[in-house]
């Protein structure tokens, strides 16, 4: 047995033990669907970007057109991408009921499309948008997908005020109820998966040691190391939907 087959192992046989089982997840999970992290070399999104210029609410109140043309290759992908086997086996894990929630730092909305019912998005979504003006609330795909078209900026039909969509921007903070109850999970956790997470974007990358500090153990599934690789029981090199519903079919053949 090579030494990722002997980890797959392993990580059935914790799954199978455990009582509450929490997932946290990155842009790692998604790039097989085809959406780029934002921080790798030649396939991050910050690689020819200024985040707080094109991404920071500041920059986007001064300046929405930026954000946009940043945004719009991302757009396009987002909502041309498909959920992968990583996505699949969460979802197969929770309607299984050993996984309790998936916390993610991914705004693609991939979670909920493969499946997965309980999804805290801390990062927000593109399934609305709202004006940054009268705060009214739109359903985001007919917008974006105008947007792709025209490259024109959205704006509110009541009042006239520019759109954004749900996702948070550099100088916001996350959704208050979103996170209060993603810390609740993590804290009640005797088990967490962290996939796809470079661990560097606080303060959601603090979840996972509020985890562990909680007496939660850790299966750490990444392609790069990350601050919490010394805590994890498990740590896993590779490509998450590879490995994964490889740990899923392993867990099943132990029920």
């Amino acid at each position: 047995m090579d030494e990722v087959s002997s980890l797959i192992e392993r990580a059935a046989a914790l799954i199978n033990e455990a009582q509450f089982i929490v997932a946290f997840t990155g842009a790692g999970i998604s790039t097989p669907s085809g959406i780029p992290d934002f921080r790798s070399r030649s396939t991050g999104l910050w690689e020819n970007a200024d985040p707080l210029k094109v991404a920071s609410i500041y920059g986007f109140r001064h300046d929405p057109q930026a954000f946009y043309d940043w945004i719009y290759p991302l757009a396009k992908l987002t909502f041309a991408a498909f959920p992968n086997s990583a996505h699949d086996s969460l979802a197969r894990l929770e309607a299984d009921h050993r996984l309790k929630a998936v916390v993610t730092q991914n705004i693609d909305m991939l979670h909920t499309r493969a499946g997965s019912q309980t999804v805290f998005e801390l990062h927000g979504h593109m399934r609305q948008a709202t004006c940054i003006h009268c705060f009214k609330i739109y359903p985001a795909e007919p917008i974006i997908r105008q947007f792709l078209e025209d490259r024109q900026v959205p704006h509110c039909s009541h009042c006239g005020s520019v759109l954004k969509p749900n996702v948070i921007l550099f100088g916001e903070q996350l959704p208050v109820q979103e996170f209060l109850n993603a810390k609740d999970y993590c804290r009640k956790a005797d088990l967490m998966l962290v996939i796809g997470s470079s661990l560097e974007v606080a303060p959601a990358s603090e979840l996972p040691m509020l985890a562990a500090r909680n007496g939660a153990r850790i299966i750490m599934l990444n392609k790069d190391s990350t601050y919490m690789d010394n805590q994890a029981e498990i740590r896993i090199v590779g490509d998450a939907a590879e490995v994964l519903p490889r740990i899923v079919e392993r867990l099943e053949a132990l029920v």
